[in-house]
C-alpha cells in the first residue's frame, strides 16, 4: 500500500476543487488534488457561460480575493456583454459564453504550474478520522494519503445516478463514472447526507438548425474582462455581424402538446425521483407541471465553441426519454431536421445539507474537513468556485493554526452565499441573486478590490506585480476623489448651455466637481470638458486631471452620485456588524434560556450560529428570542443573575473581528 503524507487534501477536480487546491498550495502549504478523471479537470457539464447577475460579482470576489476563476474565463471567452445596464449600478455584471475546452486548458496549466501541488488521478473512498479530527484518505488504489485538512468538492458526483424517461444508471455528469464508496463512509462517521437533483438539455448539431428562425445576439463592441488584472479585449461580433453568437429562440404550443402527452414518462411523475431540482433554471418537466397553462417559453441557442458543431440549447433541460427529447426538439422554429449530439438527462446525487458548516466552510463535528461547492447544496460554476476558494484559504490556515477568514453579509455575496447556507441551510439546489443581499449597493462589481483585495493580500494570494499594480490604481482613483472634492467650477453661459444640452441643472453659483457629480445626468467626461477654462483661480492647478481608465471613471461616478444612498446602507451594515461582533461560545446551553420559543430553541442547537447576528437570521428566530439571548450570555460571561429587561448589545470595539461573549 502507498503512502504519503500532505498538508491539505483536496478531493474533487471542479471548479470548487480547482480553486480549493490552488489556493492551499499558493499559500504555502504542500497539496494533494484527488480527481475522478485529470482529463475533466474544470469540466463544464451544464451551459458554457460565466457570470451574470450576482454570479458575475462572485467571478469578480474571486478575482479580489486572489483566485482563478476570472483569468480562467478571460482565456476562453467567446462573447462578452455587460447585463441589467439599465437596472441600477448594483446589479450590472459580466456574463460570458467561454469554450469549455480552453476554460479547461486554463486551470489545468495552473494547477500543473504550482510547485506545492501534486493532481493525481484517483477515487477516494474512505475520510480517515481519530479523535474527531481528519487525518487524510484511503483511494481506491488502496494508497493512504495522510494530511491536516481535507477539502470535499465532490460535485455531482457522489453517488450519482442519470435518469432518462424509464431508464436509469449510475454515473456522475456527462457520462462520467459516479462516486460511489466515499459516501458509505460519510455516512459511517455520522455526517447528514440528502440528495438532490438537476438536469441538463439536449445538445445539438448546429448544422441542422435554420438560424434564420432565431434572433442573433453578439458580444459587446468595448473591450472587457473580468480579472481585476486582466488585459481588456474586444471579442468579434458585435454591429459588424461576424464572429461567435447566441441565438434566440422560444418554444411553441406544439412542445407543450409533446409534453403534455409524454410527461407520464417523466420520473418526477412516476415517482421514481423525488428529490428537489433547481426552483430557477427548472427542467421542462418542471415547467410543465408548475405553470400547465403557460405553452410558450424563452430559450437560447449556445455553441459550444467556435471549433465545435455543439449546441447548448439554454432554458431546455429535460430527464424525458430519448425518443421524446427528438420530438420535443423537433417542435422548435428552425430545429425540424435537428440532430441530438447528447441527449439530456436528470441526475441524483448526493450532498451534505450545509448547516453542518461553520461560517468558514469547516464542518462542525469533524475538525480539519472542510466542503465547498455543489457537494453543499448549492449550484453553479461560480458559486462552486467562490466556495471553493475560501475553503482552500482556511484549510491552509487551519494546517498554520490561523484565525479562519470568515466574511459578513456586508462584505460580500460569497459572505453572503456562505450565510446563506450555514444559517438556513436549503433543500433544493441554491442559486445567487442580487436580491438575496440587502446591501447589495455596497457590494458592487466596481468596489470588489477595495472590498476584497486586502483580504487575498494578508493570506498570501495576492502579492508581486498585481499588489503593485492595485497600489498604484488606489492611489490615482483617491487622487481624482481628492481633486473632484477641491476643484470648484464657476457658472458661465457656455458652462450652462453645455449642462441643459446633457439634461443637466444649470448651475446658479460656484460648485466643487465631486457636488456637481451627484447631480442627475452629469458625468466625469461631461465635467471634463466643462472644466477647460472654467475653474476658479485659487483652484485651478488642483483641476488638472489625472489619467483614469473607463472602470475607474465609473467607480468615481459611482460612489459619488449614490453617495447618499451608501452612507445609508453603510449605517445598516454597522448595525448588523455590531450583532455580528458579538460571538456565540462554542457549545453553548440554548435549553438552559428561559423564555426561549421551541422552534427557536430547536433551530439554534440545529445550526449552532456563531454571532448574535447570524442567530437573528435563521428561519423561526425572533428579535424577542436574540434580546433573551443577549441577556443569556451577558449572564453566562459574568456569571452574575440578570436583572433588568433585555436589551440590544451595543457594538464592541476593536473592529468587525468581534469578540466571544463569555470566551
Amino acid at each position: 500500500m502507498y503512502h504519503d503524507t500532505y498538508d491539505v487534501i483536496v478531493i474533487g477536480g471542479g471548479h470548487a476543487g480547482c480553486e480549493a487546491a490552488l489556493a492551499a498550495s499558493r499559500i504555502g502549504r504542500r497539496t494533494l488534488m484527488l480527481n475522478l478523471s485529470v482529463d475533466n479537470t474544470a469540466l463544464m457539464p451544464c451551459n458554457p457561460s460565466v457570470g451574470g447577475p450576482a454570479k458575475g460579482h462572485l467571478v469578480r470576489e474571486v478575482s479580489a480575493l486572489g483566485g482563478e476563476q476570472a483569468r480562467a474565463a478571460d482565456a476562453s471567452i467567446m462573447l462578452i456583454r455587460w447585463l441589467n445596464t439599465s437596472k441600477g449600478v448594483a446589479v450590472r455584471a459580466l456574463r460570458a459564453q467561454c469554450d469549455p475546452k480552453l476554460y479547461a486548458a486554463h486551470y489545468t496549466a495552473a494547477l500543473h504550474e504550482e510547485a506545492n501541488l501534486d493532481v493525481h488521478q484517483d477515487e477516494a473512498t474512505e475520510l480517515l478520522v481519530r479523535g474527531g479530527h481528519v487525518e487524510g484518505v484511503k483511494t481506491r488504489h488502496g494508497s493512504t494519503y495522510g494530511a491536516c485538512a481535507v477539502v470535499l468538492c465532490s460535485g455531482t458526483y457522489l453517488d450519482g445516478r442519470a435518469y432518462v424517461g424509464e431508464l436509469s444508471f449510475p454515473s456522475g455528469p456527462m457520462g462520467q463514472p459516479p462516486a460511489r464508496e466515499l459516501f458509505g463512509s460519510l455516512s459511517s462517521l455520522g455526517v447528514r447526507t440528502g440528495r438532490m437533483r438537476t438536469d441538463t438539455t439536449p445538445r445539438l448539431n448546429i448544422d441542422t438548425i435554420d438560424l434564420s428562425q432565431t434572433r442573433t445576439q453578439r458580444s459587446e463592441d468595448v473591450p472587457l474582462c473580468f480579472d481585476l488584472w486582466g488585459e481588456k479585449k474586444v471579442y468579434g461580433g458585435g454591429s459588424a455581424g461576424t464572429g461567435y453568437a447566441c441565438y434566440f429562440s422560444h418554444t411553441t404550443p406544439e412542445t407543450h402538446a409533446i409534453l403534455a402527452a409524454n410527461i407520464h414518462r417523466s420520473a418526477l411523475v412516476t415517482g421514481v425521483i423525488g428529490t428537489s431540482g433547481p426552483r430557477y433554471c427548472p427542467s421542462l418537466e418542471d415547467k410543465f407541471l408548475r405553470f400547465p397553462n403557460r405553452d410558450v417559453h424563452p430559450l437560447v441557442f449556445e455553441p459550444i465553441s467556435n471549433r465545435s458543431k455543439e449546441v447548448y440549447v439554454q432554458n431546455f433541460s429535460t430527464g424525458l426519454p430519448y425518443d421524446v427529447q427528438v420530438a420535443l426538439v423537433r417542435s422548435l422554429p428552425g430545429c425540424k431536421n435537428a440532430k441530438i449530439i447528447r441527449p439530456g438527462y436528470a441526475i441524483e446525487y448526493v450532498y451534505l445539507p450545509p448547516e453542518q458548516l461553520s461560517a468558514s466552510l469547516e464542518n462542525r463535528e469533524i475538525g480539519g474537513f472542510f466542503c465547498a461547492g455543489q457537494v453543499n447544496g448549492t449550484s453553479g460554476y461560480e458559486e462552486a468556485a467562490a466556495q471553493g476558494l475560501l475553503a482552500g484559504i482556511n484549510a491552509a490556515l487551519h494546517v498554520q493554526g490561523g484565525e479562519p477568514v470568515v466574511l459578513s453579509r456586508s462584505d460580500g455575496y460569497l459572505g453572503v452565499l456562505v450565510d446563506d447556507l450555514t444559517t438556513k441551510s436549503t433543500t433544493e439546489p441554491y442559486r445567487m441573486f442580487t436580491s438575496r443581499c440587502e446591501h447589495r449597493l455596497l457590494l458592487r462589481y466596481d468596489n470588489a478590490d477595495r472590498r476584497l483585495c486586502p483580504v487575498g493580500q494578508r493570506v498570501g494570494l495576492i502579492g508581486g506585480a498585481r499588489r503593485e499594480a492595485l497600489a498604484r490604481r488606489w492611489e490615482r482613483v483617491d487622487a481624482e476623489f481628492t481633486r473632484l472634492g477641491k476643484t470648484r467650477l464657476v457658472p458661465s453661459e457656455e458652462v450652462n448651455r453645455l449642462l441643459i444640452e446633457a439634461g443637466a441643472e444649470p448651475m446658479s453659483e460656484p460648485l466643487t466637481l465631486a457636488s456637481m457629480l451627484r447631480r442627475k445626468n452629469v458625468t466625469w467626461r461631461l465635467l471634463e470638458s466643462l472644466t477647460q477654462g472654467s475653474l476658479t483661480p485659487e483652484t485651478a492647478q488642483s483641476g488638472e486631471l489625472n489619467e483614469l481608465d473607463d472602470d475607474d471613471i465609473f467607480h468615481i461616478e459611482t460612489e459619488l452620485h449614490y453617495a447618499g444612498y451608501i452612507e445609508k446602507q453603510e449605517r445598516m451594515a454597522a448595525r448588523m456588524d455590531s450583532l455580528d461582533n458579538v460571538l456565540i461560545p462554542a457549545g453553548f446551553d440554548y435549553d438552559g434560556v428561559k423564555g426561549l420559543l421551541a422552534e427557536s430553541r430547536q433551530k439554534l442547537s440545529r445550526f449552532h450560529p456563531r454571532s448574535l447576528g447570524q442567530a437573528l437570521r435563521i428561519s423561526g428566530v425572533t428579535p424577542s428570542d436574540v434580546q433573551l439571548l443577549t441577556v443569556a450570555l451577558k449572564v453566562h460571561r459574568s456569571g452574575s443573575t440578570p436583572s433588568g429587561n433585555p436589551r440590544t448589545p451595543t457594538p464592541p470595539s476593536g473592529g468587525r473581528g468581534g469578540e466571544e461573549v463569555g470566551g
